[in-house]
């Protein structure tokens, strides 16, 4: 769309501004327009196009028109377009650089070899941000508290801490039972449900619910029957929602001894410090309790409150085909959650198509406009994410998955979701970026 091709060819465009950022034009592309087109098309392609018998450049254009005359109609029909669309811009006093995604095609019509055409095309607004430091709200700095630190270490510690054997009665919630079991479907074993000596801290969740729970109360050296039933989404089909008999038997009940935060327990948990210290380690946990609960107070307070109040101060028109993109994704978003009587009513009904669309237009009105300012407020603060740093979240996202990587970038290329990736990091940092520097100004 960034070139601006010379019209020679079409007669008559009606182009009107709706607003700022919308553009209606029609046109009625002729079959005569379409010929001469085709004929301009076939003349360029004589002087290059090798047919038997014709010695280079001297191919006639009829006889290029009888081989390829399908071909150029439909070329030179999309030419023609693009002329109409340059030409709608041009005579509203724009340029074709102005234009944001493609333009929506509201009517095209054929009739007696002429088209009747109708499209909206859109321009990228302009936004003017004057003023938003106001609306950034005023917040206290999270905070570290002593016993949050403290409790932090004693996690560390209890992660270190090695398993020993411990006598007592019987099997309670928190401690570690080592024991054999082997599971039964129907009186039947099967695969993958059977171990010996293995170790498992009751109460944790890690095996199917009721296992844990059946094992309460069990001493060293006693059998017991466990009944339990898969749950019916359990990833191995062939189980799934059954009714399971484990037969089990303790050997060893054990518990885990916590150590002090001696030299040796500091030079595990900060690895990279030459001289690992305490105080290291606190200020460490500090920074990131702090870390954290200033994410947890931008996304659930901050930035909701800032995002309402920048949409209700910022006005400016707003391109009618990125709203409608973002209408059709939140009808995309919320398609599983309608039953299969109102899919297929939707499917078959246009007007009950268009009323369910309607739901979304207040919510994706002011999705786009949140995202114009962002974008605007980007810019104003210099904020730039690299190739890299979007390659890098693609990546963490796939290790994060069990995926590919390469073949998850792939996936996100192919469905055109880079740009949303890289839009998502630059709103990260531009609200990192924007309340942090709020707290450094108190």
């Amino acid at each position: 769309t960034n070139v601006e091709p010379e019209t020679e060819i079409i007669e008559e465009v009606n182009a009107k501004l709706t607003n700022s950022v919308n553009v209606t034009a029609t046109t009625t592309l002729t079959a005569d327009e379409i010929k001469q087109k085709v004929e301009k098309l076939a003349q360029k392609a004589a002087k290059s196009v090798k047919i038997d018998g014709f010695r280079p450049g001297k191919v006639p254009v009829a006889e290029v028109i009888k081989r390829y005359g399908k071909d150029l109609e439909n070329d030179a029909r999309g030419e023609l377009y693009r002329e109409f669309i340059s030409e709608s811009v041009k005579s509203v006093e724009r340029s074709n650089s102005d234009i944001i995604s493609e333009p929506r095609v509201l009517k095209f019509d054929e009739k007696d070899g002429n088209i009747d055409i109708e499209v909206e095309i859109s321009f990228r607004p302009t936004v003017d941000v004057s003023g938003y430091e106001a609306l950034i709200p005023s917040f206290d700095e999270p905070k570290a508290e002593k016993s949050e630190i403290d409790a932090k270490i004693n996690e560390f510690l209890n992660m270190m801490a090695p398993l020993e054997k411990v006598e007592k009665d019987s099997l309670e919630k928190g401690d570690f039972a080592k024991f054999d079991f082997e599971g039964f479907v129907d009186g039947v074993a099967f695969d993958g449900g059977k171990a010996e000596g293995y170790v498992l801290e009751i109460g944790s969740g890690q095996f199917i619910p009721g296992f844990e729970d059946g094992m309460v109360g069990l001493k060293v050296g006693e059998e017991r029957d466990v009944n339990v039933t898969f749950p019916a989404e359990y990833g191995a089909a062939h189980l799934a929602g059954k009714a399971a008999v484990f037969k089990v038997k303790l050997h060893e009940i054990q518990g885990k001894k916590i150590g002090q935060l001696d030299a040796e327990a500091l030079k595990k948990v900060l690895p990279n410090e030459e001289n690992p210290t305490k105080e290291i380690l606190e200020e460490r946990i500090s920074s990131q309790i702090k870390a954290e609960k200033m994410a947890k107070l931008v996304a659930e307070e901050l930035k909701p409150k800032f995002a309402e109040a920048a949409v209700e101060k910022f006005s400016f028109d707003l391109p009618n085909n990125i709203v409608e993109q973002e209408i059709d994704m939140q009808f995309r978003n919320n398609w599983m959650s309608f039953s299969d009587e109102e899919r297929k009513k939707f499917q078959e009904d246009p007007k009950a198509l268009e009323e369910q669309r309607a739901k979304y237009k207040d919510d994706a009105l002011k999705s786009v406009k949140l995202t114009f300012i962002i974008d605007e407020l980007a810019k104003v603060r210099n904020i730039t994410v690299a190739d890299n740093e979007i390659l890098q979240t693609i990546y963490f996202e796939a290790y994060r998955y069990g995926a590919d990587p390469k073949e998850h970038l792939e996936n996100y290329k192919k469905q055109g979701m880079i740009p949303a990736v890289k839009m998502a990091l630059i709103e990260e940092k531009l609200f990192s970026d924007l309340f942090g520097k709020k707290d450094e100004s108190k």
